[in-house]
C-alpha cells in the first residue's frame, strides 16, 4: 500500500475513521451492527485508533534508527498506565471526529470509553508516574523506552465485605488487549540459577561461564506511546515470561506430559501476578527473580539495539541512558557487567566506567525497610554469577571508601554492599548509587533528607552524584482528559498551547478578578461535583450533596499517609455537629479511596475503621445533611480521574519527612482542589508555588519530627492534653463504632496510645484548627473560587513535562530543544 493509500485508509476525517470503523469491525473481529457488543465497539474503536499510531509509531522509530539518536531506557517494576484509549484519541487530535464518527453507528464514545478496563500494572505513586514520564518523554520528542513486565494478573481488584478489603484477582487481559503487540521475533532467554566456571586464559584473563542454568524465554509485548499533538509515537516493552522450547523434553520423552507441562507453567509463573507475597520464601524467590527477568530481557534488548549501529563499547553511554525508577531494578547494574565482562570480553575498569555513566537512579522512599535488601543465600542459588559481581563490586568500593576516610571501620561497615550484621543481604539500594552517576530524590525535601540521613555517608563520598528532580504529572492525562470542561474554560482563558506548555496557566490570574469567570469556574466544578455524586449514588447507594465540601483523600492506605488522622478529625466532627446542632457549619462530604497491601494487617484494619466510622455516621438522621464518610472501592487511575475534578480540600497530611513527593497532591491542585496538608514531599514546593493563604498547612515539620522522637515522645501525655482526643479514643475502647465486632480496633488503639509512631495524636490538635479554616473559606465562595484558579494557575510547574526536562538536560544529556531536530 503505497503512502497516499495510507493517507486515505488511517486518515483523521471522520469518514475515514467510520471507514477503518468498519473495516476493524468486519474483518479483525467478524462482527457486524447486529451481532457487535459494547465490548466489541470498545475493541473495534481501539483498534482503528491504533491503526493511526502504528503508521505514526513505525515513522518514529525508522527516524531514530536512522539518526542513531541517543536514547533514554526507563526501567520500572512498575507501569500504572490505566485505560489508553482516550489517551490516544485526544494526543492524536481525533476526538470531535470520532465522536461524530461513532454517530453514524448510532454509538456514544463515553461508553464505549467505559468498557475498557484498567491496566492495573502498578502499585500506586511510583507505576502511575512511570506512565506520566513516558507521555511526557513522546510529547517532548525524547527517544525513549519503557521497559517492564506485562502481568496477567495486575494490582488486584478491591471489594469492600462488612467493612473489609477483600482482594479478587485482577485478570484485566481476560478480554485481551488492543494495545499489545507481541513480538515474539525478539524473545530473549533469561538464565537463573547453575554454576560459574573460571577458566584462565594464556593472556592471564579470567574468563567466567555460567553453567548449567535453568532458562526461561522472554517475550516482548509493545504498547505505542503517542505524545501529544506531534506525530511521535514511543514505545513501552512490557516482557511476558514462555516455557522455554525444550521444557521438560525429557519429561516428555519418558511420557511424563503432566510433569513437562507443569515445568512450563512454573516458569511462566513469573509474570502471572504483580507483587507477590515476598514474606515467605516462595514470593522472596519469586520476587527476585521477577526483578532478574525483566532487567536482563531489556539489557539485552537494550545491547543489541545498541550493537546495530554501533562497534565500540566504550560509546554506549553516548548512545544510551539507563534509569532506575527505584531500587527494584538494581539488579540491571551487575547485569550489564556480566555482559561487558562476560560476553562482551572487557577488562573491569572499563567495564565499570562504562556502567557507572549509562545508569541514573532514582529514590522514591525515604523509609529504611523499604530500601530492598536480598538474602545472600537466595542469591548465590539464584543468580550465583551475580553475586559474585556484586562482591567484586564491594570489594573495590569498600577499598575506595578506606583510601577516603582514614582509619573508620564504621563507615565501612554502614556503607558495604553486604550487610553483614545478621544473616547476610545485598543492600540494593547501595548497589544502585555505587553504579550509577546521578542519584536523585523526587522533592526538595526528600532529596535534603536523602543526603543528611538515608544516604549521608554515600552523599559525603560523592556530592556531585546527588540531585533532586520533583516529580510532575502529565495535563493531558490529569486535566484535558479528566476535566473537560474545566479545560475548555482555560482554553477560553488563555488560549491553545498550555497543553504542553503550562507556564501559560499563569494567564489564568488575573482573572480571579473577573466576577464572571468565577461563577464559570465554579459553575464546572458544580458540574463536576453532580457527576461524581451521581457516580457514588450508582455505586454505593450513599446520597451525597454537590453542596457539601468534598473533602478528599485517595491514595495507598498505610500508616505514615495518616488515614487514621482524617478519620480522627471526621469522628471529632461528628460529635460537634451531635453537640451543638444549631452551630453554622458547611455540610461535609469525606471521600476515601485506596488499597492496602494484602499482608499489611494494619492497613487492612484502618480501612476496616474508616467503614464502621462511616456506618454510624451515614445511619444517624441528626446529621445526615451536614456529614456523609463515603470509602469508594477499588481506586484506580479510571476512578482517579472522575474524583480528582470534583474534588475540594486535597488530604495530604502524611508525617513530616515520610513522604518523598506525592503526586496526588499535584492533580488535586491541577483541578483547583486547595491542599491540606504538612510541609512534606511536595507539599512544600506546592505551598511556595501556591502562596500559604491559597492551602491550609499543619503540623511539626521534619525537624521538630525528628526531635520530637529522640527526645522520647510520649502519645498517652497527647491525650490527656486533648480532652477530644481523649473522648476518641475512649469510644474507640469501648467499642462505639464496633458493637457487633467487640475489640476489633484494639489494635489501632493500642498503637496510638503506646507508640503512635507516625505522629497522628500530636499533630491533631492543629489538624482541626487547618480543617476549621478550610471551613470559614469555604463559606466565602468568592475567595473559595480565587484560591482555587491560584492552585490551577500556579500549578504549571508540577507538569511531568518540566521534570523529564530536568532530567533530560541534567542526567540524560539529552538537551530536548534538538530531540524534534531529528524529524
Amino acid at each position: 500500500m503505497n503512502k497516499e493509500a495510507r493517507k486515505l485508509r488511517n486518515g483523521m476525517s471522520k469518514d475515514c475513521i467510520e471507514q477503518s470503523f468498519t473495516e476493524r469491525r468486519t474483518f479483525s473481529l467478524a462482527k457486524d451492527e447486529y451481532t457487535a457488543t459494547p465490548h466489541d465497539n470498545f475493541m473495534t474503536l481501539a483498534y482503528t485508533i491504533r491503526d493511526r499510531m502504528i503508521e505514526r509509531w513505525i515513522e518514529t522509530q525508522q527516524r531514530y534508527h536512522k539518526h542513531n539518536v541517543k536514547r533514554v531506557y526507563y526501567l520500572s517494576m512498575e507501569f500504572l498506565i490505566g485505560r489508553l484509549l482516550m489517551h490516544g484519541i485526544q494526543n492524536l487530535g481525533v476526538e470531535t471526529q470520532v465522536r461524530e464518527a461513532l454517530k453514524t453507528y448510532g454509538i456514544n464514545l463515553d461508553m464505549v470509553l467505559e468498557m475498557e478496563p484498567d491496566a492495573g500494572l502498578g502499585n500506586g505513586g511510583l507505576g502511575r508516574l512511570a506512565a506520566c514520564f513516558l507521555d511526557s518523554m513522546a510529547t517532548l520528542g525524547i527517544p525513549a523506552v519503557g521497559y517492564g513486565i506485562m502481568y496477567d494478573f495486575g494490582i488486584f481488584q478491591q471489594k469492600l465485605i462488612n467493612g473489609f478489603q477483600v482482594e479478587a484477582p485482577d485478570h484485566w487481559r481476560k478480554l485481551g488487549t488492543p494495545w499489545a503487540i507481541e513480538r515474539p521475533e525478539y524473545q530473549i532467554r533469561v538464565r537463573f540459577g547453575g554454576r560459574t566456571q573460571h577458566n584462565r586464559e594464556p593472556s592471564g584473563r579470567i574468563n567466567v561461564r555460567w553453567l548449567d542454568t535453568d532458562d526461561i524465554m522472554a517475550m516482548p509485548l509493545d504498547i505505542p506511546v503517542p505524545g501529544f499533538h506531534n506525530d511521535v509515537v514511543n514505545t513501552l516493552r512490557l516482557w511476558s515470561a514462555k516455557g522455554t522450547e525444550e521444557f521438560g523434553l525429557e519429561y516428555f520423552n519418558h511420557g511424563d506430559y503432566i510433569k513437562a507441562y507443569e515445568n512450563k507453567l512454573a516458569s511462566e509463573n513469573i509474570s502471572k501476578v504483580l507483587y507477590p507475597n515476598d514474606k515467605v520464601s516462595a514470593g522472596a524467590e519469586l520476587r527476585l527473580k521477577q526483578e532478574y527477568f525483566f532487567v536482563a530481557a531489556s539489557l539485552a534488548d537494550i545491547t543489541r539495539r545498541f550493537r546495530v549501529h554501533n562497534e565500540r563499547w566504550e560509546d554506549l553511554p553516548k548512545k544510551v541512558a539507563l534509569q532506575l525508577n527505584d531500587t527494584h531494578p538494581a539488579l540491571a547494574t551487575a547485569e550489564l557487567m556480566r555482559i561487558l565482562l562476560d560476553d562482551a570480553g572487557l577488562e573491569w575498569d572499563p567495564a565499570w566506567d562504562i556502567t557507572r555513566q549509562t545508569f541514573g537512579y532514582t529514590n522514591h522512599t525515604l523509609m529504611p525497610e523499604a530500601l530492598e535488601t536480598w538474602p545472600v543465600h537466595l542469591f548465590q542459588r539464584v543468580l550465583p554469577r551475580h553475586l559474585e559481581i556484586i562482591y567484586e563490586i564491594n570489594s573495590r568500593f569498600l577499598a575506595e571508601v578506606s583510601r577516603r576516610f582514614l582509619g573508620d571501620p564504621d563507615r565501612i561497615r554502614r556503607m558495604s554492599l553486604v550487610d553483614e550484621s545478621g544473616a547476610k543481604q545485598v543492600r540494593m539500594a547501595y548497589l544502585a548509587i555505587v553504579a550509577s552517576h546521578s542519584v536523585n530524590g523526587v522533592s526538595e525535601l526528600h532529596s535534603d533528607l536523602l543526603k543528611k540521613t538515608l544516604f549521608k555517608d554515600f552523599f559525603e563520598m560523592w556530592p556531585e552524584r546527588f540531585n533532586n528532580k520533583t516529580n510532575g504529572v502529565t495535563p493531558r492525562r490529569w486535566l484535558v482528559e479528566a476535566n473537560p470542561k474545566l479545560s475548555k474554560l482555560i482554553t477560553g482563558a488563555v488560549g491553545e498551547g498550555w497543553q504542553t506548555d503550562t507556564e501559560r496557566l499563569s494567564g489564568l490570574l488575573p482573572m480571579r478578578e473577573d466576577q464572571g469567570f468565577r461563577e464559570s469556574w465554579a459553575r464546572v466544578k458544580r458540574q463536576n461535583k453532580e457527576s461524581l455524586a451521581a457516580f457514588v449514588k450508582r455505586t454505593t447507594g450513599v446520597s451525597v450533596s454537590p453542596d457539601s465540601i468534598f473533602d478528599v483523600q485517595i491514595k495507598r492506605i498505610h500508616e505514615y499517609k495518616r488515614q487514621l488522622l482524617f478519620a480522627f478529625f471526621l469522628i471529632h466532627h461528628y460529635l460537634r455537629l451531635k453537640r451543638d446542632p444549631g452551630a453554622p457549619r458547611v455540610p461535609r462530604t469525606a471521600l476515601f479511596g485506596g488499597k492496602a497491601a494484602p499482608g499489611y494487617e494494619m492497613a487492612k484494619l484502618i480501612i476496616k475503621f474508616i467503614n464502621s466510622v462511616a456506618s454510624v455516621v451515614n445511619a444517624d438522621h441528626s446529621v445526615r445533611d451536614r456529614l456523609k464518610i463515603v470509602y469508594l472501592e477499588d481506586y484506580r487511575v479510571s476512578l482517579a480521574q472522575r474524583i480528582f475534578p470534583a474534588s475540594d480540600l486535597s488530604e495530604q497530611i502524611s508525617t513530616a519527612g515520610t513522604e518523598a513527593s506525592g503526586t496526588g497532591c499535584m492533580k488535586f491542585m491541577m483541578n483547583g482542589a486547595l491542599t491540606i496538608g504538612t510541609l512534606d514531599g511536595a507539599n512544600i514546593e506546592i505551598a511556595r508555588e501556591a502562596g500559604r493563604p491559597n492551602m491550609f498547612i499543619f503540623g511539626l515539620q521534619a525537624e521538630q519530627v525528628a526531635k520530637l522522637k529522640a527526645s522520647g515522645y510520649r502519645p498517652e501525655e497527647k491525650i490527656r492534653q486533648s480532652p477530644p482526643l481523649a473522648e476518641i479514643m475512649r469510644l474507640i475502647k469501648n467499642d462505639f463504632f464496633s458493637r457487633m465486632e467487640p475489640g476489633i480496633f484494639q489494635p489501632i488503639f493500642d498503637s496510638l496510645t503506646h507508640h503512635d509512631p507516625f505522629l497522628v495524636l500530636a499533630d491533631f490538635s492543629d489538624y482541626v484548627r487547618a480543617q476549621d479554616e478550610a471551613e470559614a473559606l469555604y463559606r466565602d465562595p468568592s475567595a473559595w473560587t480565587k484560591a482555587s484558579i491560584v492552585n490551577v494557575a500556579k500549578s504549571g510547574r508540577f507538569s511531568s513535562d518540566r521534570t523529564i526536562r530536568e532530567y533530560a538536560k541534567d542526567i540524560w544529556g539529552i538537551p530536548v530543544d534538538k530531540a524534534p531536530d531529528i524529524r
